[in-house]
């Protein structure tokens, strides 16, 4: 699969920063219904609650849901906690993770 995730240092409506993946708006929707660590939205940089809803929310668009509950906690702390700034994160990289750690 080919494409980007760019999150930008703006926050949206509830309060988060604005993510988007291939130029739409990623909503946190999805992975509020499995695990509701940050109803304000996603964040990045840290290992927070916001950084946990992001690593959850991207990682349930390219694995089943048993699998993404199972490693986004990791996909935080490995990769979604070091993002400073406004970032671009390619499919490339999400799906060498995930194929990494089987």
């Amino acid at each position: 699969m080919e494409g980007v995730i760019k999150g930008i240092m703006e926050r949206d409506d509830n309060g988060g920063f604005l993510v988007y993946i291939n130029g739409e708006i990623l909503s946190p929707k999805r992975s509020l219904k499995l695990r509701s660590h940050s109803p304000d939205g996603f964040s990045w940089g840290y290992g927070g609650s916001g950084p946990a809803q992001l690593a959850l929310e991207i990682l349930l668009r390219f694995i089943s849901e048993e699998k993404a509950l199972s490693m986004y906690q990791e996909f935080k702390w490995e990769v979604i906690a070091k993002l400073q700034g406004d970032f671009t994160l390619p499919f490339a990289e999400i799906e060498r993770y995930i194929s990494e750690r089987g």
